[in-house]
């Protein structure tokens, strides 16, 4: 065989090696990330779920893609944005930010597995046939956030005990809200309390539900858990210095933007345990046999300074028991 026939050859039997190797190489998985907010209330979050992701062994931009998808609070464009991901064949489905994103995403496939992280009880909710084995194609994080008025409504009532008129702030476009205004009611009942509610689903009717609360005498406000709500903490925020009014939010990330108190699980956790579990999903795990994580803890956060701008004293109970104080 002549030189130059040899090194044809050769370099024919390199490229097909080489092309056969490439072949064998599995492409990079791209994840579906679909969110009840926007991207602005989920950047406080972001490295926890990267720190999930990379628990697992799996880093954004080298060895897992996300394709991002942002409703901005409008419920409506869920099932679009749903169906958009399973368009692009992903290979799991994180659905954050409410029960709402779990719930399009489970409409618009049975077979990719979704991941949740929610505030509501997923099984009530129909997410899960149980916490332990969650069945079908999801699982995920329950936070448990809206279960927890109740003891929201008791601090706020510790905290302002002169406050005789207490209101309730909801979305009606939660999912969990009935729930919610029942526990609003019973719970200030219980107390001997007047418990007033009040309704905002955009921006406009959040200060409109301020100015009715000042109207009506109340001496407090609770904020309910909802994603719409947290994707607009600094707006509430706002309002409350605005008409100096005691309220308690359902996350310390309020507090740490200038709010009063706020009781509730930790969020940045919960998205880390999803990003683990979408990790572990990458990796072979079935989500049928994956139990939902709840919360061990609640936090209990008080912002002193801001106590101290509307001219309010925190009592020493709460005080010795809160797990963090601004100062």
């Amino acid at each position: 065989m002549r030189r130059r026939d040899f090194v044809g050859v050769v370099s024919g039997g390199m490229l097909a090696w080489s092309s056969a190797t490439g072949a064998q190489q599995p492409a990079m998985p791209v994840v579906g990330f679909l969110h009840g907010a926007s991207r602005s209330y989920l950047e406080q979050f972001l490295d926890a779920l990267r720190a999930g992701l990379g628990e697992a062994g799996f880093v954004e931009g080298q060895n897992v893609a996300i394709e991002y998808r942002w409703a901005e609070g409008h419920y409506d464009r869920l099932s679009a944005l749903a169906a958009d991901l399973v368009n692009r064949q992903v290979a799991v489905i994180m659905a954050m930010g409410g029960t709402d994103p779990a719930r399009a995403a489970r409409a618009a496939t049975s077979t990719i597995p979704i991941v949740f992280v929610s505030a509501a009880d997923p099984v009530q909710t129909g997410l899960v046939a149980s916490l332990n084995r969650p069945g079908a194609n999801v699982t995920g994080v329950s936070l448990i956030a809206s279960a927890l008025d109740a003891k929201k409504l008791g601090l706020l009532h510790e905290l302002v005990p002169k406050a005789s008129v207490i209101a309730g702030l909801t979305n009606p476009k939660y999912p969990g809200v009935k729930g919610q205004i029942e526990e609003i009611q019973e719970t200030g009942s219980s107390l001997g309390l007047k418990a007033i509610l009040l309704s905002a689903s955009d921006e406009d009717e959040l200060a409109a539900a301020f100015a009715s609360a000042k109207q009506q005498g109340a001496g407090a406000i609770l904020v309910a858990s909802d994603p719409f709500f947290n994707s607009h903490s600094g707006r509430l925020v706002a309002l409350a210095a605005q008409h100096s009014i005691p309220t308690i939010y359902p996350q310390r990330e309020y507090i740490l933007g200038g709010g009063l108190i706020s009781y509730g699980p930790d969020f940045a956790d919960g998205y880390r345990n999803g990003g683990l579990y979408v990790g572990k999903i990458l990796k072979g795990a079935k989500p049928a046999e994956l139990p939902v994580v709840q919360p061990v803890k609640f936090e209990l956060v008080i912002n002193l300074r801001t106590a101290k701008t509307i001219g309010l004293e925190v009592p020493p109970t709460l005080l010795a028991t809160a797990d963090e104080l601004v100062e």
